[in-house]
């Protein structure tokens, strides 16, 4: 007896199958015994809610709302209204007996049967006509059957005294010590039974009429929403096949570019390779005719005389000057970086895929002027509805109906531009920011009454079916024309300020680009700087040795 059993509902005739008889509970699907009300206003059986309360609450099985149970017993109060149909359709679907001919009558004769409510028996329409005919049985009230009173409403438990009078104020009957026993203040609110019943209905007629204008609209907003639910189905299939479209070519494009970007890695790499080769083979051929000079004048210095140095000494001093002055190419002709651009580039390939058109229209597909001035009060790719706002079918051909919807919402675009306005920057762009928040304020002014006053008459006409003056209908649509023209003159000053402010972003964007390209310039240079020490760093730890050596044989030949 889960509250899970509740399947969904999928139309709105399975909505009024499932609780097609009024005296059948929603759980156990047998009449109700002892119905208990909870405060959703769904009826369970006692025996379906028992054991189903948890810390003095008791969530509804059906829609989940939780209600408030007290004393021992954990259920919620007992219906007494569904109680006493339950208990008139029981009475209703028993056989009845004539009291005077003892006749049964079958359920299919009810409607032929009489009920006395002075002698508080059963008639048959025979014995009605032959007995209850005569004088002694005049003042006797004979009634239907299904129209009889029964004695627990018809006589006061308190006193045993007929009902006489009914209380307004405290909603009950009253019999004639009831009344006798009630304050005089309060004997002002009481009024005889026939009047109670006549006033009764009326107000019963008039919660009826309340009720079924609510049943009417929800069944118009169940009808609604399925729409909508269809509409976001469709708007998200749209939507996918977009993403799934754009992604596709993005892969395209992303894939062409980095074939292109790996051949000039590829390119740059075999280039660059083969430049340091060629110098670390001259360097490494060099690097033998360094030593054996080295060797050459160490064994020079250690072999010959002073005749012999003087005689060769300046020769070979000559031929060292010589080996020091040839061109070396000790430094690195490049970097060992290899740049591709490589996010530069795939940003470049993907820009004509992600920019935003430049004419963007501020007509959604629904007609409406841009989400802040339709809100939530329309329905978007829909025709007339019941229940909310009717957006307008904008015409053929015209310029503002033709873009896509504009992606910022009003009011995100409205905070950016108070966050620009509050930059104090007087730029030509925040003037006209400005003009135009004057501006829209006072067309959405317009429209938001205009809207208020269809709203207004359509309810009217669907709700309260009351008539409407042509004269009305014909002064809205005019300053709805006349709102047209004045958003399209609006729209129109706004578009011929494009060209400006174009000028004033490309200006704007060859300035950011120069500047970021600056940057990483002198981030590379920086980074070069590093690399030409570290290889001078390396060199002459290389060197260290050999000047060391050098230096050995300088003293030797000018001792201290």
């Amino acid at each position: 007896m889960a509250g899970g059993i509740f399947s969904p509902l999928g139309s709105c005739s399975e909505l009024e199958k499932a609780n097609c008889h009024p005296l059948v509970c929603l759980l156990c699907h047998e009449p109700y015994q002892h119905p208990c009300l909870l405060d959703c206003y769904h009826n369970f059986c006692a025996s379906c809610l028992r054991g189903r309360a948890s810390d003095g609450r008791l969530r509804c099985p059906l829609c989940g709302h939780p209600s408030v149970v007290r004393g021992g017993t954990g259920l919620p109060p007992v219906d007494r209204l569904l109680q006493f149909l339950v208990d008139s359709s029981a009475d209703g679907e028993e056989d009845v007996q004539c009291a005077n001919c003892d006749r049964r009558c079958a359920k299919a004769e009810l409607d032929t049967m009489y009920f006395c409510n002075t002698c508080g028996q059963p008639l048959c329409a025979p014995c009605r006509e032959e007995t209850h005919r005569a004088k002694m049985f005049a003042r006797h009230e004979i009634v239907s059957l299904s129209k009889r009173t029964k004695d627990i409403h018809k006589k006061c438990p308190l006193h045993e005294e007929p009902y006489i009078m009914f209380s307004t104020e405290k909603k009950s009957m009253l019999c004639i010590n009831c009344f006798r026993d009630m304050q005089g203040e309060s004997r002002a609110h009481c009024i005889d039974i026939e009047t109670a019943y006549m006033q009764g209905c009326q107000r019963l007629d008039q919660a009826v009429m309340a009720v079924k204008e609510l049943q009417t609209s929800t069944r118009e907003a169940i009808v609604l929403l399925k729409a909508m639910i269809e509409e976001v189905r469709n708007s998200a299939s749209e939507e996918e096949a977009a993403i799934n479209s754009l992604f596709g070519r993005m892969q395209e494009q992303l894939s062409e570019r980095k074939k292109t970007l790996l051949k000039a890695v590829q390119s740059q790499h075999e280039e660059k390779e083969k430049a340091f080769k060629e110098q670390l083979a001259h360097l490494a051929s060099l690097l033998p005719t360094l030593q054996v000079h080295l060797v050459t004048c160490s064994a020079f210095l250690s072999s010959a005389n002073k005749a012999e140095f003087l005689d060769l000494g300046y020769q070979l001093m000559e031929r060292l000057q010589r080996i020091v002055k040839l061109p070396h190419r000790l430094r690195p002709a490049q970097t060992s970086k290899i740049n591709s651009e490589y996010r530069a580039e795939f940003a470049r390939c993907l820009e004509p895929l992600l920019m935003l058109s430049p004419r963007r229209s501020v007509v959604g597909s629904a007609g409406t002027i841009g989400p802040g001035i339709a809100g939530a009060n329309m329905l978007p790719g829909s025709q007339c509805s019941k229940t909310l706002m009717v957006p307008g079918c904008p015409p053929d051909g015209d310029k503002m109906s033709t873009g896509p919807m504009v992606r910022k919402p009003t009011m995100h675009r409205y905070i950016s531009t108070k966050v620009l306005l509050a930059e104090g920057r007087e730029t030509p762009f925040a003037e006209h920011c400005r003009n135009y928040e004057n501006t829209y304020r006072m067309l959405q002014t317009e429209i938001q009454g205009l809207k208020d006053q269809v709203q207004e008459l359509h309810r009217d006409l669907t709700k309260h079916h009351s008539l409407i003056k042509t004269e009305i209908m014909s002064e809205i649509l005019q300053k709805s024309m006349q709102m047209d023209v004045q958003i399209a003159a609006h729209y129109s000053a706004v578009e011929m300020m494009r060209s400006v402010f174009e000028e004033v972003w490309e200006e704007t964007y060859q300035r950011v680009a120069n500047e970021q390209e600056i940057y990483e310039a002198q981030l590379h240079d920086l980074l070069q700087l590093r690399q030409e020490n570290s290889c001078l760093t390396t060199i002459t730890k290389q060197i260290a040795p050999y000047v060391r050596s050098i230096a050995k044989v300088k003293e030797r030949l000018e001792p201290r």
